[in-house]
C-alpha cells in the first residue's frame, strides 16, 4: 500500500478517535443515562473543552472529504510522488497536533498548525492540477 493510502487509513483512525473524544467528554458531563436516552430534554451548555473537541472534530470533517478525494485521485491517476506522500504526512501530523491545541485553547499555534495541514493538502492537490 502506498504511503498516501496508509496515511489516509490513519487519518480515518484519527477521525474515529475525535468522534470518541467528543462523545466521552459530552457523556462525562451529561451522564450515561442521558447518552442512552432519546436526548429530548434541554441540557446546560457543554464544558469549554467538550465544545472545543466538537469544533476540532467539525474542523477535521470540513477538509477530510477533500483529503480523501485528493489521495484517491493521486493513487488512481498514478500521480503519487514524494511530494504527495510528504503532503499526506504533513496533513495527518497537523491534524493530530491540532486536536490537543484546540482542546486546551492554545491560540495562534493552533492556527499555524492548521495552516501547515492545509499546506500538506495543497501538496497533494497541486500535482493533480498541474499535469
Amino acid at each position: 500500500m502506498s504511503t498516501e493510502l496508509t496515511v489516509l487509513a490513519w487519518t480515518l483512525v484519527l477521525a474515529f478517535v475525535q468522534i470518541l473524544l467528543f462523545d466521552f467528554a459530552r457523556t462525562g458531563q451529561y451522564g450515561l443515562r442521558w447518552n442512552m436516552s432519546a436526548r429530548d430534554e434541554a441540557k446546560p451548555p457543554l464544558s469549554p473543552i467538550a465544545e472545543r473537541l466538537k469544533r476540532a472534530q467539525d474542523n477535521l470533517f470540513e477538509t477530510l472529504p477533500i483529503f480523501i478525494a485528493a489521495v484517491l485521485i493521486a493513487h488512481v491517476a498514478g500521480r503519487e510522488s514524494a511530494q504527495t506522500a510528504l503532503g499526506a504526512q504533513i496533513y495527518l501530523a497537523g491534524r493530530v497536533v491540532y486536536v490537543p491545541l484546540y482542546a486546551f485553547g492554545v491560540p495562534v499555534l493552533r492556527s499555524l498548525v492548521w495552516i501547515a495541514s492545509i499546506a500538506g493538502l495543497g501538496m497533494i492537490v497541486t500535482p493533480l492540477l498541474t499535469g
